[in-house]
């Protein structure tokens, strides 16, 4: 499990936290990490376009993405190509979903190969797809995913999670789909919810 908890909802200064679990108790995986959410902070009702990160408990995605190689990843891995987006397009009947296509499917749909350094590598974490909803809620939010810092010094999100880059692949590496990871994200005062 990975816990990103931040002080209040309006910071966009957050930790990162991995743990896992010891026959019946959760144990510490890694040392407390930095990380950015949204420039806005977290929201309990997060909708497209706002660049708030949504609170909750979520799957990491089936794959791994990146504009770089693979860096070791235990989940199966797909190197960005020209082409490849994120659906960002409400109307979209293929909303909240990677895409590769020769024509950017509309709305604020992300050119996935594009964002450096950014998606160098990264997670999908599955807020308003499946297996959180059966079917991606048209205007609710997409292209949730953690990544690396935008900036060197690291800075707030469109409402994806973010780490420097050799924070990013350690986790990356870590996770192990065998295992059914989650990521829970919430404001520590509310984190009892989860």
């Amino acid at each position: 499990m990975i816990v990103v908890g931040a002080s209040s909802y309006t910071t966009t200064y957050a930790t990162l936290e991995a743990f896992v679990r010891v026959r019946s108790t959760w144990q510490p995986a890694s040392a407390s990490l930095p990380a950015r959410i949204g420039s806005k902070g977290f929201s309990d009702n997060h909708v497209e376009g706002v660049p708030t990160t949504p609170t909750g408990v979520y799957s990491i995605g089936p794959t791994m993405y990146g504009i770089a190689a693979d860096p070791g990843v235990r989940f199966p891995y797909h190197r960005l190509v020209d082409g490849d987006w994120w659906n960002e397009n409400p109307s979209s009947a293929l909303y909240n979903t990677f895409q590769h296509s020769s024509t950017n499917p509309g709305g604020a749909s992300e050119a996935l190969w594009k964002e450096v350094p950014a998606y160098t590598h990264f997670a999908v974490i599955t807020y308003n797809m499946p297996p959180n909803v059966p079917k991606p809620v048209p205007n609710a939010g997409s292209g949730i995913f953690l990544h690396q810092f935008s900036t060197s010094a690291g800075n707030a999100t469109a409402g994806c999670v973010s780490l420097a880059h050799d924070h990013l692949v350690d986790v990356l590496n870590w996770l192990d789909p065998a295992l059914s990871p989650r990521i829970v994200l919430s404001p520590y005062a509310q984190l009892s919810r989860y």
